[in-house]
């Protein structure tokens, strides 16, 4: 059975991050959605509700798995017994710093494997961080994330653009 590991802070999980992971499961037989704790990065989204929207996007994929960890992705995947890392890539610019990183993972797992998947075209332009600046400023997320997603961002900043709104009115 071939296992694979698609490691990332999903803050959030994207239409991208699905469509890398959905091309990813028809490669391997099961591919665990690693969410990493970096308690070191501010995320907009804690931990429990990453996990938890992943989940829920991801409950209708048989092969695919959500779990966590904390510490090095190379530790990760040998206590898994996993030899492929799944990452994603969308320009040149993601390669190089890509690159540096499944350098560093082999370095310390000699047996682990970094598998790149280009993103479909739709999603170039697509990060989790824009994504983030769009919803802080109240614009519109639809088509950029999973419905279930977008909602919970316009929930978690409906209160800072409505008092945004008021400020600039006044």
């Amino acid at each position: 059975m071939s296992l694979a590991i698609y490691p990332g802070s999903f803050d959030p999980i994207t239409n991208g991050h699905l469509d890398i992971l959905v091309r990813a499961s028809q490669i391997f037989d099961e591919v665990i959605v690693a969410v990493l704790q970096n308690t070191s990065k501010h995320c907009m989204l804690d931990f429990q509700e990453r996990v938890e929207l992943i989940q829920a996007v991801t409950a209708h994929m048989p092969r695919v798995s959500v779990d966590s960890f904390f510490g090095l992705t190379a530790d990760y995947a040998q206590l898994k017994g996993a030899k492929n890392l799944i990452r994603g890539l969308r320009a040149v610019s993601d390669f190089d710093a890509e690159l540096r990183i499944a350098l560093a993972n082999k370095k310390l797992n000699p047996e682990l494997e970094t598998v790149f998947l280009m993103t479909s075209s739709e999603y170039l332009f697509l990060s989790s961080s824009t994504v983030r600046e769009i919803a802080s400023l109240g614009g519109p997320t639809a088509g950029m994330v999973p419905e279930i997603v977008e909602r919970r961002l316009s929930d978690k900043f409906a209160v800072q653009v409505n008092r945004r709104n008021a400020l600039s009115q006044s």
